[in-house]
């Protein structure tokens, strides 16, 4: 991993969504009402979680999940719902105060917090243990390909069964949205979302050193208005 790259990436995603888009992050994944565009991106956030939650096991008692940006901790919450002891991280120590609250205020939010361990800071933090299934919805789209390839390297090896992950799908209209947030000033932009190839991102991961015995599995796009991102699945030969 260029972790000179990884580690500037990580700290710009950090200072957007704890200082300056919290609150409009904290709405989205709410039901409060949102304008026509965020209404677009929440239903295709809510597919692309249940593509992912379809993609794990039913019953996951026993089993320890990582939710790699859990965000506000709708995908955590439904991943201990199945069983799972779920470590739940975010580089926004905000959003994971969002989560702490949303997740006692359920009808079985004490079970909840008991199942699920919420974190703030890096995914690839080896002090989190070992797991049987890791979940990245939507958290590599701002990193390069390469240190995307990386990232998974880093989180296979201590991954037992699968890793499942989004990115987001080259195509026109990401290139058009890219360019035109450009013109943005500096301090209002939001990390660039950065676009791959599935074609190119696959033949990455199949000659990483770091995912041998892994193969890629399962894929799903999603595309709902202004949201467009891709799901795969890795999973780890028996």
């Amino acid at each position: 991993m260029n972790t000179a790259s990884y580690q500037q990436r990580r700290g710009q995603i950090e200072h957007y969504f704890d200082r300056t888009a919290v609150k409009a992050w904290e709405q989205l994944t709410s039901d409060a009402p949102v304008s026509g565009i965020r209404a677009t991106v929440r239903a295709g956030r809510d597919r692309m979680r249940q593509t992912l939650l379809d993609w794990l096991p039913s019953d996951l008692s026993g089993r320890r999940v990582l939710d790699a940006g859990c965000g506000t901790g709708a995908l955590a919450v439904e991943c201990a719902r199945r069983g799972a002891r779920v470590v739940a991280v975010d580089l926004s120590p905000q959003l994971v105060d969002v989560a702490r609250q949303r997740i006692a205020a359920l009808p079985d939010g004490a079970l909840m917090l008991e199942r699920i361990d919420l974190r703030s800071g890096d995914m690839l933090d080896v002090t989190f243990g070992s797991f049987d299934h890791v979940v990245a919805m939507d958290s590599l789209i701002h990193y390069s390909m390469s240190d995307a390839v990386r990232v998974l390297e880093s989180l296979a090896w201590r991954t037992h069964a699968s890793m499942v992950f989004t990115f987001a799908p080259r195509n026109p209209l990401l290139a058009a949205m890219r360019s035109v947030g450009r013109l943005f000033p500096r301090a209002n932009r939001a990390p660039w979302i950065e676009p791959m190839a599935e074609g190119e991102l696959r033949r990455l991961l199949q000659q990483a050193s770091g995912l041998g015995g892994w193969h890629a599995g399962r894929t799903q796009r999603v595309s709902s208005g202004f949201y467009t991102s891709q799901a795969l699945e890795l999973g780890k030969a028996a």
